[in-house]
């Protein structure tokens, strides 16, 4: 078993009032390995200019999360299979929608890798679409989807 973390960091900026909803949805996300990114609400749920458009907002990481792993087992499968990736790139899309139970959710993530391939040894169509099958069973991400989110509230 393994943990991987995230610390999402927000703060109230001195001149907003927050309880009439004119406040910035903008805040931090640091991860293990130092890197930090801007965070925000998409401008589609809260407009500008409480949301930042420059900033990634969760449903943009919850897509980016989909595609890079399975990027990253496609990668370690074409390996396997002695298959040399040149280039690989993704134009995932996720769509927003309202479920039957009427929850507004991230109902499909389509991906559209695009991939080139070096050296002598390239795989047939078939074999293309089999490493990207297996990817899919194999991401971590896409196999935790319907996981259960757990919230464990400190009052500070």
């Amino acid at each position: 078993m393994s943990e991987h973390r995230a610390h999402v960091e927000w703060e109230r900026g001195p001149l907003e009032a927050f309880t009439d909803h004119r406040y910035s949805r903008r805040h931090v996300l640091r991860f293990d390995g130092g890197a930090e990114v801007a965070g925000s609400s998409s401008p589609h749920s809260v407009p500008l200019p409480y949301s930042d458009a420059s900033a990634v907002d969760p449903e943009e990481m919850f897509v980016a999360a989909l595609s890079s792993c399975h990027m990253l087992w496609f990668l370690s499968l074409a390996a396997r299979a002695g298959f040399q990736v040149q280039h690989y790139t993704d134009e995932a899309v996720g769509t927003m929608a309202r479920r039957d139970d009427g929850k507004v959710a991230v109902t499909t993530v389509t991906l559209r890798p695009r991939v080139a391939f070096g050296g002598t040894r390239r795989p047939s169509a078939a074999e293309f679409e089999a490493l990207h099958h297996h990817a899919h069973d194999e991401c971590y991400i896409a196999q935790s989807v319907a996981c259960a989110v757990q919230c464990e509230p400190v009052l500070a």
